[in-house]
């Protein structure tokens, strides 16, 4: 397992850069991670999804789906798409400090 310096911290990534531990996470983590993916600012709607996300989670024991996302989450398939362009599910659970849910490519 590789390790990577993220926004000051020094967390622990698989192979394609996905935090391995969802408790190194945090906020400013977060911010850092959208600008890797060409998300300039985290906005209200992006806090939405992620915290469910990571609430879900915590509940759960695995990242959700994007339907997942659509329907327990309420948040609008597209509206995802417009949230993290082109591969939203990748995108959300890369910025909430989560493993790639199940099912992605």
């Amino acid at each position: 397992m590789a390790t990577q310096v993220i926004a000051g911290q020094e967390v622990q990534v698989d192979d394609e850069g996905f935090m391995t531990d969802p408790g190194e996470w945090s906020e400013e983590i977060a911010e850092a991670l959208a600008r890797n993916i060409a998300i300039d600012a985290l906005t209200d709607e992006h806090w939405k999804v992620i915290r469910w996300l990571r609430e879900d989670f915590e509940a759960e024991g695995e990242t959700a789906t994007l339907r997942r996302v659509s329907t327990m989450g309420g948040v609008p398939t597209k509206a995802l798409y417009t949230l993290f362009p082109k591969k939203p599910a990748k995108k959300m659970s890369y910025v909430a400090g989560l493993p790639k849910p199940k099912g992605c490519v």
